[in-house]
């Protein structure tokens, strides 16, 4: 039995007692079945609200077939696993097809009455009380498995509703980035080429510092800003996936032996965890690494000396999971819707295009990236399909 029909299960007092009741009610309700199920869409077709989501008969002919099987396997059980998914399935079903909660509610009173009826004409008191009861205890989680999974469901379609928000919103910025970086490179190279030739000059004829000094201060500023092109022009225009067979495991243990630098310097500790055994993957090995190298960079700056940065591969058979955990003071709560916006950063000098980079070269694997974070760390947790 599911941990969750266990648990309600116990909450309404269900009792072994109950269940046999129930068992025991199958015989004396299952030729009324049909008659339920008639009554119960013909409640559906009385509401216009209810009737506009039905596409036809057809369709009620399945559902009214679906409501048999459903009373039928509710008294008899067994109550397993098997029980809980079909339930699960019903609540799916209704955020589906656009069934108002409320629905399902006025819909459960239909069967409860149902039974309430026959019971009370077929069985003498006291043992039509306990049925009773035990009809009312089942319906009860029939209804808190249903709305459990309208929840879930209505949950899950809201996060992809935002994150389609994100990407429309990354799209759009794009497009203007692209425009802006492809203005502004010919003139930058242009620029930078000019500087050349006048730094050749004055140290072929001069070599004065007081005049060669300025000369290349002034080409490595040219230098920053056209790396600074270079991030708009990652973020505005990724390129196509370029697929091909690569170890992730390897590659992350390849990324932090990289990084280890970096850490060593700011005086953090880089540990790899789980990449013991080959995570076999097809993807843009290129862009996997650049969201790792990013992940583990940003993690690294967010520690104080002394401070602890986790990376973590696990795998299933569809996708695998890159974490990256840090023991830093955590990302500001103002900050976190905030945290993938393009040009939006926490860092002094930042560009606030790191994180929207990795956001767009995930979703380009059509991936997901999840945040966790408070005062004791953070943790981003990256999930791709092993195949594209």
């Amino acid at each position: 039995m599911s941990s969750f029909l266990h648990e309600a299960f116990r909450y309404v007092g269900m009792t072994p007692d109950d269940l046999a009741r129930l068992a025991a009610l199958h015989p004396l309700l299952a030729p009324h079945f049909a008659d339920v199920a008639d009554r119960f869409y013909a409640a559906v077709w009385a509401d216009p609200k209810t009737a506009a989501i039905l596409s036809g008969p057809e369709q009620v002919e399945r559902l009214r077939a679906t409501l048999i099987d459903w009373m039928s396997s509710g008294l008899l059980g067994p109550h397993d696993e098997k029980f809980y998914d079909k339930r699960s399935r019903i609540g799916r079903r209704h955020v589906l097809i656009g069934l108002p909660q409320e629905y399902m509610f006025t819909a459960m009173n239909v069967v409860r009455l149902a039974y309430q009826r026959r019971i009370l004409d077929a069985v003498s008191a006291p043992e039509a009380a306990l049925m009773l009861s035990a009809v009312n205890k089942l319906l009860d989680v029939e209804l808190a498995i249903m709305v459990r999974h309208y929840q879930l469901d209505s949950e899950a379609r809201l996060v992809v509703r935002e994150r389609r928000a994100q990407a429309d919103r990354i799209l759009a910025i794009q497009t203007l980035t692209a425009g802006l970086a492809h203005e502004v490179r010919n003139p930058l190279n242009a620029a930078k080429l000019q500087l050349e030739l006048l730094d050749r000059r004055l140290r072929r004829e001069h070599d004065d510092p007081r005049l060669t000094q300025p000369s290349r201060l002034a080409g490595q500023e040219i230098e920053r800003l056209t790396q600074l092109l270079n991030d708009f022009l990652a973020f505005a225009r990724p390129s196509e996936l370029n697929l091909e067979g690569c170890d992730i495991a390897e590659l992350v243990r390849h990324v932090c032996e990289v990084e280890h630098a970096g850490a060593d310097k700011h005086g953090a500790l880089l540990e790899v965890r789980g990449g013991e055994a080959a995570v076999p993957a097809l993807v843009d090995a290129p862009k996997i690494h650049q969201i790792v190298a990013n992940l583990v960079r940003n993690a690294i700056e967010a520690v104080p000396r002394g401070g602890h940065v986790t990376v973590e591969i696990a795998g299933t058979h569809e996708t695998f999971t890159v974490r990256v955990e840090d023991n830093g003071p955590g990302i500001p709560e103002d900050a976190r819707e905030r945290i993938y916006e393009p040009f939006f950063s926490t860092k002094e000098g930042g560009t606030g295009l790191g994180m929207s980079i990795v956001y767009s070269l995930i979703s380009l694997h059509s991936g997901t990236i999840s945040l966790h974070t408070g005062k004791d760390g953070t943790r981003f947790e990256v999930t791709i399909p092993r195949r594209q």
